[in-house]
């Protein structure tokens, strides 16, 4: 008896640290982009490097500010890390006319997609936005952040490079 409670001591411990080093994958939803078509989050993936899905809304100033800071960036980030920005608009079915014209106004050349229904939202437990997750290139949370502060985009870019290059970053 007491080999078996000590394998099984040892399987439950073999068990949580296994637990404790994955990293948890985005909850299967399907979401439209700008055009109507139906893309599953599933299919968020970067083989070139790691991915920012961020969260923002058209009346949400904060995650205006976020996004466009980051845009001003994008391009070198993209050359140095491969990063790949994903926005999810929460903005309900009502205003969802009013996404793409806003996107475009603002020159956003990110992956654009509405979440209408608020299920994705949901699912990873976004209450307050902005609301920031960094990916690795397989769809998998590394870190999540709230909220946007002027210069909030240097400390993700810190980040960003960390994953890119494969190093772990510290889970907040």
């Amino acid at each position: 008896m007491k080999k078996f409670l000590l394998a099984a001591a040892f399987l439950a411990f073999g068990w949580a640290q296994a637990q404790e080093h994955s990293n948890p994958a985005l909850p299967e939803v399907a979401l439209k982009n700008l055009i109507g078509e139906i893309v599953q989050t599933s299919e968020f993936k970067n083989a070139d490097g790691p991915i920012i899905l961020s969260f923002w809304a058209t009346w949400c100033k904060p995650c205006i500010r976020e996004l466009t800071n980051i845009h001003d960036v994008y391009e070198d980030w993209q050359e140095e890390t491969g990063v790949k920005i994903i926005a999810v608009s929460i903005d309900d079915a009502r205003n969802a006319m009013k996404v793409a014209p806003f996107v475009n106004g603002q020159g956003w050349d990110y992956e654009i997609y509405l979440d209408e229904n608020s299920e994705f939202r949901r699912q990873l437990n976004v209450n307050n936005i902005p609301h920031t997750f960094l990916l690795n290139g397989k769809g998998e949370i590394l870190w999540q952040h709230n909220g946007y502060v002027e210069g909030d985009e240097a400390s993700l870019y810190e980040l960003v490079k960390k994953v890119a290059a494969g190093e772990a970053i510290p889970a907040h």
